[in-house]
């Protein structure tokens, strides 16, 4: 079990999953300020110009730039709401990451690019591959992209507990102290605490520098309270939080595409779709609630909000350096009760989320994610170079089928529909038919059947490995007792790139409107034991010595044969509840290593040294797994 430990790390790293992707995120708010009057526009126009100071060099020159394009040096207000959450976990730390990192504006090039190529996308294949490419590009600038957030939901809704629940229930629900943390709770505790700063701003005598750094400060945590608002309306992260990690990606990942019809609580038919997936309706319904958000927060910077001239600045509770990656449960908190109409007025526009677990309950879709036993017959060909004698050198073919069971783990989608964290030991028997090719190419031979073949029908017992690696095959498993010990995060990052292509991701899965390509070689190995499932295999071998005479040998040998897969095609696959199957076609080589030779007839004369053969094939497999 030891081999699978890395693959283990990265699974119970991954329970958490992303609503929209950092394009979408930044066009919501994008819109949602365009849609600001004249004067909440004015009024946030100047706190960003006492934001920006000292920052000019990082920051644009409006709080948006509907310009921006992957060759921009500079963050706006908009893309703050993008970095939270998904590439930082406080507003603090996104403050930090947006005024001081170089990585953060690779990031931001990456998004622009990745919006254009969504732009211009023509079919679900390529817009899949899109994503996939900035994907692994997010990991390669943020080690820490596809593990953040992995230890709770508080991307997702709250499940519904019943449908009697209404909207003023279910926002207490959501803020009680030890619930799961979760996307209201966040947006609420971050609000409040940018409202409190804001509020500041219009009551307090304060110097420039002390402006200056109290502005960005209540910037950063609305911007920070925005991500999450905008996850509320993703259709993957309506459905509920409920089932585990396998269930909760294959939901997630299913509705964001394919949509869902909901309601919102004050009443509203609405359909939404996910990240990677939104429309143009989508953008503008969640932008009007943002906008909401960010008028609030003006209000409060212009004294407009009654209820906080009545709170205690410096007991007041702030939420700034709250770690929304780590934390699980909603902290200890106190929250006026005049902040109730405000949030009232927001959630009321929101959906309502799925039902908890039991009757009524959305359906749930399975991802590859967590162990599973597999069974896995193929049937293959394939073209070989000769016979194991010397002089048998014309090619030919051969057929086997075979039956299997693997033990393994699946965490196919970790980032996207490239990642291939399949990692599995299977045993299994092949039988192989009698080679195409005989012994001596005399006419009328063929009459004899496989009496003469090269290689009459042979069975094998066999061990397949698999797993994906970060630079060369077996690097994780050479690499990970020490840095277990030494360094888990590396560990954790290291395997993530692993199962989404490698350092140089050249292993990353290909989609295509008829398929999936991967090109696999080095992730998985097979050895077949041939002559272990009877005493010996035997074979005729024929060869004319030097005298010009026909001998004949009858021999037994053995013969390993070690095969290395180097490209998958998967043209479909389908889920249960607690299964897969999916039809693979891979094409291999094949080397097989002769050994054990002994003549017996005539006997006791020393047997002619075989040689080693070359295979190149293909194999139908049909993958069936059971998951736990």
């Amino acid at each position: 079990m030891r081999i699978f430990i890395p693959i283990f790390i990265i699974l119970f790293s991954s329970g958490s999953l992303k609503a929209w992707i950092y394009p979408e995120h930044r066009d919501i708010a994008l819109l949602a300020i365009q849609n600001l009057s004249p004067e909440y526009r004015s009024a946030l126009d100047k706190l960003w110009a006492e934001a920006r100071t000292g920052y000019e060099n990082r920051l644009t020159e409006t709080v948006i730039d509907a310009t921006q394009n992957a060759n921009s040096n500079k963050l706006d207000f908009a893309s703050l709401p993008a970095i939270s959450g998904d590439h930082s976990c406080s507003a603090k730390e996104m403050l930090d990451v947006v005024l001081h990192s170089e990585w953060i504006l690779d990031v931001s090039k990456i998004a622009m690019q990745l919006e254009q190529n969504l732009l211009s996308a023509d079919s679900r294949d390529s817009r899949i591959n899109s994503i996939r490419d900035a994907d692994l590009r997010f990991q390669n600038v943020d080690p820490f992209y596809a593990t953040r957030a992995g230890s709770n939901n508080v991307h997702f809704l709250l499940a519904l507990p019943n449908v009697q629940t209404d909207a003023i229930t279910y926002g207490y629900l959501c803020l009680k102290e030890e619930t799961p943390l979760n996307a209201v709770s966040a947006y609420v505790l971050y609000h409040y605490s940018a409202l409190i700063k804001a509020h500041r701003l219009s009551k307090e005598i304060l110097t420039p520098e002390e402006r200056s750094a109290l502005t960005i400060s209540a910037l950063g945590d609305e911007a920070f309270a925005l991500h999450f608002l905008e996850d509320v309306f993703a259709a993957g992260h309506v459905a509920g939080t409920w089932g585990d990690a396998s269930q909760r990606k294959g939901t997630h990942d299913y509705f964001n595409e394919k949509g869902l019809k909901v309601n919102t609580w004050e009443g509203n038919n609405v359909v939404l779709t996910g990240d990677g997936w939104m429309r143009e309706e989508d953008a503008e319904r969640v932008a009007l609630v943002v906008q909401m958000s960010i008028e609030q927060f003006l209000d409060a910077s212009g004294g407009k909000v009654v209820f906080l001239d009545s709170i205690n600045i410096e007991d007041a509770y702030t939420t700034d350096n709250f770690n929304v990656c780590t934390e699980t449960v909603v902290p200890a908190h106190q929250i006026n009760p005049g902040m109730i109409p405000l949030l009232t007025d927001i959630l009321m526009k929101t959906p309502v989320p799925g039902l908890a677990t039991g009757i009524g309950e959305l359906p749930r879709f399975r991802a590859e994610i967590g162990t599973f036993i597999g069974f896995s017959p193929s049937v293959s060909g394939a073209l070989f170079s000769g016979g194991f004698g010397v002089g048998q050198d014309t090619p030919g073919l051969v057929g086997s089928v075979e039956a299997a069971v693997r033990f393994g783990i699946g965490l196919d989608g970790v980032l996207n529909e490239a990642s291939d964290g399949l990692a599995f030991i299977e045993l299994g028997w092949r039988q192989d038919g009698s080679t195409t090719t005989g012994v001596v190419s005399e006419p009328g031979i063929e009459k004899f059947g496989a009496l003469f073949a090269t290689i009459p029908g042979r069975s094998a017992y066999n061990v397949r490995f698999r797993m994906p690696f970060y630079l060369i095959p077996g690097d994780l498993l050479i690499a990970a007792p020490f840095l277990m010990l030494f360094s888990p995060n590396a560990l954790t990052n290291m395997g993530v790139t692993a199962v989404n292509g490698g350092l140089i991701p050249w292993q990353a899965g290909m989609e295509t409107s008829f398929g999936r390509f991967q090109f696999i070689l080095g992730r998985e190995v097979s050895v077949y034991f041939f002559g272990r499932t009877k005493e010996r295999d035997a074979l005729l071998y024929y060869f004319v010595d030097e005298n010009g005479e026909g001998q004949i040998y009858i021999l037994s040998y053995r013969s390993t044969q070690i095969e290395f897969p180097i490209i998958e095609y998967r043209p479909f696959r389908s889920f249960a509840t607690d299964q897969s199957s999916k039809l693979l076609l891979q094409l291999y080589g094949r080397v097989d290593i002769p050994h054990n030779v002994e003549s017996l007839s005539p006997e006791g004369v020393p047997p002619p040294q075989l040689r080693t053969i070359w295979h190149l094939g293909l194999r139908l497999v049909f993958d069936w797994r059971h998951y736990f």
